[in-house]
């Protein structure tokens, strides 16, 4: 009888790959938790984080969105977007539990932390780029995301060439590099998704 052998690699990760064709990094490492972890802190945040109606100033008019945001950090760091400054709140432990191993999964640091909460899938957010000055120049951002199955979708600013990913209930993905400069990224609306999802999004502000 011949004898069978296992290869020394059979056990391998699939390694990550960039989604993105050219002009950025994108990696998507899948599920970093098991279903029971995710569940845990999904309940955990939904219950926990100071959760407000995101605003934004748009042709000087004042608007309050049904998606609610919060914002901590690891001191009260001020961030600006949609003509609008939030100071950062302190570290939840679970979401100082969250960074670390976004942290160790990633290989990247972050010292702030932009949530999201999103009531259902009619809820959702337009194309947008995350170029911020506050933000450190082609930083890493890491997305992860608790609840609900999304799309998410990213598409080049000048060819319009476009790249989708199903984000996972606790999966990680990871935008750094140029990626901001050279693509816009979008949560679409779905009729279909009638959940909940929390997203964190980790980020490095530049005090500078």
């Amino acid at each position: 009888m011949k004898q069978q052998t296992m290869s020394l690699f059979d056990d391998e990760i699939d390694p990550i790959i960039n989604l993105l064709p050219y002009d950025g990094t994108v990696l998507y490492f899948g599920k970093i938790m098991d279903e029971a972890t995710a569940d845990h802190y999904f309940n955990e945040l939904l219950n926990h984080i100071a959760w407000k109606s995101d605003e934004a100033v748009i042709y000087g008019k004042h608007i309050f969105t049904k998606r609610k945001v919060a914002w901590y950090g690891d001191q009260t760091f001020s961030y600006t977007y949609s003509n609008t400054t939030k100071e950062a709140l302190p570290w939840l432990p679970a979401l100082l539990e969250l960074k670390q191993l976004v942290e160790e999964t990633s290989g990247e640091t972050f010292n702030s932390c932009l949530a999201n909460l999103y009531h259902d899938g009619e809820e959702g957010m337009a194309w947008h780029s995350d170029g911020e000055k506050d933000l450190k120049k082609n930083g890493a951002i890491a997305s992860l995301t608790l609840g609900a199955e999304r799309k998410f979708w990213f598409k080049h600013k000048a060819s319009e060439e476009k790249v989708s990913i199903d984000l996972e209930h606790g999966s990680l993905l990871i935008m750094k590099d140029e990626t901001q400069a050279f693509w816009q990224h979008r949560l679409p609306p779905t009729k279909k998704v009638k959940t909940a999802r929390v997203n964190l999004t980790f980020r490095t502000i530049d005090p500078n």
